[in-house]
């Protein structure tokens, strides 16, 4: 009874406790007391469940805990009047031992506020004054509901280490005096900005895990998927938000097809496209409907993370893959270049040349960002380069860039790939 009870404990909580977490943290202001206060709520649910059992509403049981303890520690802190006063009537309430009901009540009249106090822990999680590795280990932590062994696990970071880089987290935001707010005016694109960034971070870990064993880690992606779909619904006239959870829904589509049996990559030509999710991919294509209709009808104007959904949902869109219509996918990196540019945007359009245009006009390109020193140690770009000089009949030296790209891959999966790119062209 106990363990299923604890299973049922664990489960509510991976559910509310964001919720739960951003209410108090609008109480305390202040994200390390808040995640203590709630964790001393589910302390108490997991003394009292098992032998109580699980209330009829156990997200509202905690939530109500949670505040009870956030107003314990306010009346020891002697808040001033005014702010005992603003949360009078929920002390009120609780101190009464107000039936359920009405508390329940009272909370689904504030699921307006709730939505606020996710999207302020969102953007405080993510605030620019943290790390981006800092950020990403915080937000997994406060929103994904992850604990900590599971984003070290997710990371192949040490456990102490994750929870030393929280903890470092929390403290910096409180030194830094950080609002627990939605920034407005100029600052809430670039802060905007930085929420994406980790999602996306964290999504692109889980797509194409950097290291380990597994070329997949499908926790990251789910968790970002989440994350993304959340923020959707909390910033429902944002673009870019759009055009994020679109290209995520269109990516993580693939993810059945892109292993075999045995665990290997399969790349995307090679990929059985009736293992794609079509439930991802037509919410992916609504998603990135939405983000279109937001920014307006050009191209021109969609933001990164659209013009990388609408390049998605090309190859989504596609029967087959020599159905890819890969002079538009071109164009599209034409415009993401003059929106985004980088050397990963050029590599990515080099690839999408070469499609369209033939192995010479991509490998023209790539020859172009060898000296790129952001690039140097960066194993796609002598992948590429190897794949087009196979296909121009360049074998030895297309082994050679195999072989130099394998050197520089971390992860094992993406290391045998290339080796047996490699040994293909062996004579």
């Amino acid at each position: 009874m106990h363990s299923s009870t604890h299973e049922a404990i664990s489960a509510v909580w991976r559910i509310e406790s964001a919720k739960i977490v951003a209410v108090v943290a609008r109480m305390v202001r202040d994200i390390g007391l808040a995640e203590e206060l709630a964790q001393d709520a589910l302390v108490s649910a997991l003394e009292s469940w098992p032998g109580k059992g699980v209330p009829d509403k156990p997200g509202a049981w905690l939530m109500t805990a949670a505040k009870n303890r956030a107003l314990d520690h306010l009346r020891h802190r002697k808040m001033q009047g005014e702010k005992l006063e603003q949360i009078g009537h929920d002390l009120e309430a609780q101190e009464a031992l107000i039936v359920p009901d009405f508390v329940d009540a009272l909370d689904e009249a504030r699921q307006d506020d709730i939505g606020d106090d996710l999207l302020r822990l969102i953007f405080t999680a993510c605030h620019p004054v943290l790390s981006t590795e800092a950020r990403a280990a915080l937000t997994l932590k406060l929103l994904g509901g992850l604990t900590t062994h599971e984003i070290a696990r997710a990371f192949l970071v040490s456990e102490p280490a994750i929870a030393q880089r929280i903890v470092r987290a929390k403290r910096t935001l409180a030194e830094a005096r950080v609002p627990f707010e939605v920034p407005r005016g100029d600052e809430l694109g670039a802060r905007l900005a930085s929420v994406l960034e980790v999602v996306y971070l964290v999504f692109n870990e889980g797509y194409t895990a950097t290291a380990g064993d597994h070329w997949m880690r499908p926790a990251l992606t789910d968790e970002a998927l989440r994350l993304g779909r959340m923020l959707a619904g909390l910033a429902p006239d944002a673009s870019e938000v759009h055009g994020l959870l679109a290209l995520m829904e269109l990516q993580a589509s693939r993810m059945a097809a892109r292993v075999d049996a045995a665990g290997r990559p399969v790349l995307l030509p090679d990929q059985d496209r009736a293992r794609w999710d079509h439930l991802l991919i037509r919410r992916g294509l609504a998603a990135l409907d939405r983000a279109q209709a937001l920014a307006g009808s050009s191209v021109h104007v969609l933001g990164p993370y659209a013009l990388q959904a609408a390049i998605a949902a090309c190859h989504a869109r596609a029967p087959t893959a020599g159905q890819t219509d890969w002079a538009g996918i071109a164009a599209l990196y034409d415009a993401l270049a003059q929106t985004a540019p980088s050397p990963v945007v050029e590599l990515n359009r080099a690839v999408a040349v070469s499609m369209a245009f033939g192995p010479a006009a991509g490998l023209e390109i790539i020859d172009m960002l060898r000296g790129e020193k952001s690039l140097q140690n960066y194993q796609w770009l002598p992948s590429v380069r190897g794949d087009l000089l196979a296909k121009l009949g360049r074998h030895a030296e297309a082994r050679v860039e195999f072989e130099r790209a394998a050197t520089l891959a971390q992860n094992m999966r993406e290391r045998e790939l290339l080796l047996e790119r490699a040994r293909e062209l062996t004579p």
